[in-house]
């Protein structure tokens, strides 16, 4: 019983911290999307040929997530030159509220519009914890299997678009497409779902696109 009391206690103080969060980020007209995945899903090359889309149209800052290790986000920053810091979660699996608010607390906020928070590469802790994002995005990608919805049903409740991704190789898995979109709405019936390529570009128009309106969005808010 005490196991379940503390685990309450943890997620209400969060779900606090996250609002409090987010209704800064909307005074400032600061865009703050969670981007979530499995590890090898393709977060880090998806980001950088969108960030190339928009780094000439808005101000994009981007904060990786990683239990140890630097690589995302020098990779990130010698790719599109953009502002990029790392967050080390010191062995947790996910980022919570506070968690996010160093990271936005360490970067140069002045004129930003979007920034993008690369969450801890696993389909579970990360979809648990509220971080104060203005809205929730996901990727899967075409060889973990168009099942993933019904196995990993959080994670796309939460979500407010998922990206379906390596839609190149389609012809060489067993992903039904119309399955995946079907799995997905019975989770979350008003999420969005991109299919896109981040190897060859293919689809990121349309996810720059929804990121460029969430910003705009946001701002006619303030």
């Amino acid at each position: 019983m005490k196991v379940i009391e503390i685990k309450k206690s943890v997620f209400a103080d969060n779900d606090m911290d996250a609002a409090k969060l987010r209704a800064e980020l909307r005074q400032k007209g600061v865009f703050l999307l969670n981007l979530m995945s499995s590890p090898g899903s393709g977060k880090t090359t998806t980001l950088i040929g969108t960030i190339n889309l928009l780094k000439d149209k808005i101000n994009v800052a981007v904060m990786e997530a990683d239990i140890d290790g630097d690589v995302d986000a020098v990779k990130i920053k010698e790719a599109t030159g953009i502002q990029s810091i790392q967050l080390h979660t010191g062995g947790m699996c996910h980022l919570d509220a506070e968690m996010t608010r160093q990271g936005i607390d360490n970067l140069d906020m002045e004129g930003a519009d979007l920034v993008i928070l690369e969450n801890v590469g696993n389909l579970v802790c990360p979809a648990e914890f509220d971080t104060g994002a203005s809205a929730n995005a996901m990727i899967l990608s075409v060889p973990e299997g168009h099942d993933k919805p019904l196995k990993y049903p959080l994670m796309f409740s939460v979500c407010d678009l998922v990206l379906v991704n390596k839609i190149d190789v389609l012809p060489y898995f067993d992903f039904d497409m119309a399955k995946c979109e079907e799995y997905v709405h019975m989770r979350n019936p008003k999420a969005e779902i991109i299919p896109v390529c981040a190897k060859t570009g293919e689809g990121l128009d349309r996810f720059a696109a929804w990121l460029l309106e969430k910003v705009k969005q946001q701002k006619s808010n303030k």
